[in-house]
């Protein structure tokens, strides 16, 4: 048998192909080549930028620096609201859930959250969850030791507030993005915050920074804000409201000390209150500042600017005589009353005695227009400039729409609204000789602008009146201090519920001292007292004389009476509702 034949001499297997086809394939290996070479040369030379963006997408991160809110201070520098350094705790929810289930256990613990509430928020197909906000510096510590893969902490800021409940409506609170939600953490907010910086990095794909690129931009620390409010005075009208409130067993309270020589709110309280630091159980009533935002009829409280504006127009003088005399008095279909016929009185008695009578007589003598012209200078039915947000405007109609009736009982403080805030603001024209000057709620020391709305006579003639008012024989014995003499006037009114007067009350007394120079205007607002007592002089006045002592006292203003023991009648006059 032969060897094998040779695959060219074999007729069989010769192979017969055409001379194209190699040519064929060898322009298809060379247009191979130049492909690859063309896509290599554009995306080395014509997409380096697109492609260097992208990878840098997958590795870099751009870190914000939080910037340092500025402090809230009182005026005498004391820290009302301070940012302690916390952390945020976050999960890449992909490496954490590989974690043993005993350190999981722990880390919920630690978090303060059940298991189910940790498993849930890491069951996430995101890259990056927050697993709790503004962690205090020792828990993160016990969060690091741990060594749980996946878990990352993140730089933030607490806001914390010292006096806590006493100052909550005025400072308010943040949130955790450090962001003011009321009070003057809201008002200021652009000014408290700063500007936050940032920061390019790299970092693995744990989330660790392994490489610090460069800044992008610094961060700058908010400014710190000087409020007017003095915590000494604070505390002081804070506690004694609370014993107030507490005592008549009533909803609710407010009260404010203003200085009525610069405007500055002294002292700003409410009941009820909250504690910024934990508001974990706050309700829509514990938020609301009621001095701000709540108008009620100041009653009795607004007869002396009736009054005011009679003796301004020369219509009577204090000592001008008035038959208030039976007690009752008919104006169209409807009629008013004393809760005691004075009889024959003269003017500074009807403000002693709290004479609706009185009061209503002297307001028909007058034009509506007048009226109205009086209240609108002082503030009534305007917004208070003070930069503070909800502060309400109140209510005060239209003169030209008055009928008899309507500007009667308006002149002793029915069928108008107000707030607390604003009917101590409007007697600074009695404690300044006349003249209104604008409110703040931060520390001054210009002289503010003054606007005359009263000549300097009437306003010393009221001052007088208001004395008698909270003396031995007026509607407030309980509003006097030790020491000191005082002036105010004391306001009791029937609340209004869907049109309607029920028969719950709010019980005020706004009032000044010293009469000889006042230096400080406080008025104070009790709701719906329900321990026996309604009336202002027997509710309110009390809380007056107290928060008046202790401020003068702390402020170091001079006594202006050697009168030391105060006389109470045994049943002092009450202004007629």
């Amino acid at each position: 048998m032969g060897k094998g034949v040779p695959y060219v001499s074999s007729p069989v297997l010769a192979a017969k192909l055409p001379a194209w086809r190699s040519r064929v394939v060898l322009f298809l290996i060379f247009a191979a080549f130049a492909t690859l070479a063309g896509r290599a040369l554009w995306l080395q030379g014509m997409s380096t930028d697109f492609l260097q963006k992208q990878g840098a997408s997958r590795y870099t991160r751009t870190l914000e620096l939080p910037a340092t809110r500025g402090k809230i201070t009182d005026r005498n520098g004391q820290v009302l609201a301070s940012s302690l350094p916390v952390r945020a705790i976050w999960a890449i929810p992909e490496d954490v859930m590989e974690a043993p289930k005993d350190k999981l256990r722990q880390l919920a613990k630690l978090l303060d959250m059940s298991e189910k509430d940790l498993y849930r928020r890491l069951d996430s197909d995101r890259t990056f969850v927050y697993l709790k906000r503004q962690v205090e510096m020792d828990i993160v510590e016990m969060v690091q030791k741990l060594e749980i893969a996946g878990i990352n902490t993140r730089k933030e800021y607490k806001r914390f507030y010292p006096e806590g409940e006493a100052m909550a409506h005025i400072v308010g609170f943040t949130n955790v993005e450090d962001k003011g939600l009321e009070g003057m953490e809201l008002a200021y907010q652009q000014t408290l915050a700063g500007t936050p910086g940032s920061r390019r990095v790299i970092r693995d794909r744990l989330g660790r920074v392994v490489e610090d690129i460069e800044a992008i931009r610094e961060p700058h620390d908010g400014a710190d804000l000087a409020l007017s409010i003095d915590s000494k005075l604070q505390y002081i009208a804070f506690s004694n409201l609370k014993a107030a409130v507490e005592a008549n067993k009533a909803k609710a309270g407010g009260i404010v000390i203003l200085d009525a020589k610069t405007g500055e709110i002294l002292a700003l309280a409410n009941l009820p209150t909250y504690d910024p630091n934990d508001r974990r159980k706050l309700t829509g009533a514990q938020l609301r500042n009621r001095v701000l935002t709540d108008t009620f009829e100041p009653g009795s409280t607004l007869k002396p600017f009736t009054v005011a504006l009679g003796l301004e127009k020369r219509i009577v003088t204090p000592n001008t005589m008035i038959d208030t005399a039976p007690g009752r008095m008919t104006i169209g279909t409807a009629t008013i009353g004393d809760a005691h016929s004075i009889g024959l009185a003269s003017v500074s008695q009807v403000i002693e005695k709290s004479s609706n009578i009185g009061t209503a007589k002297i307001a028909l003598q007058m034009p509506p227009q007048d009226m109205w012209d009086l209240f609108t200078s002082v503030g009534f039915g305007q917004q208070p400039k003070i930069g503070f947000p909800g502060a309400v405007a109140g209510r005060v109609r239209p003169y030209k729409s008055w009928r008899p009736i309507e500007q009667a009982t308006m002149s002793y403080g029915h069928g108008i609204s107000l707030s607390l805030l604003q009917i101590a603001h409007a007697y600074m024209i009695f404690a300044r000789d006349g003249e209104m000057i604008p409110l703040t709620l931060q520390r001054s020391t210009d002289q503010p602008i003054a606007q005359r709305v009263l000549s300097e006579k009437t306003a010393r003639e009221m001052r007088s009146m208001l004395e008698m008012a909270a003396g031995p024989h007026g509607t407030a014995p309980q509003a006097q201090v030790p020491g000191y003499r005082v002036g105010g006037k004391t306001g009791t009114a029937y609340k209004l519920e869907n049109g309607k007067y029920v028969k719950k009350y709010v019980a005020s007394f706004v009032g000044f001292a010293p009469v000889s120079d006042p230096r400080i205007i406080v008025a104070v607002m009790i709701d719906e007292p329900s321990a026996g007592r309604h009336y202002g002089g027997s509710v309110a006045g009390p809380v007056f004389s107290s928060v008046t002592a202790s401020a003068l006292r702390a402020m170091n203003v001079a006594p202006d009476s050697s009168v030391t023991n105060i006389i109470i009648p045994a049943e002092p006059l009450q202004e007629v509702l």
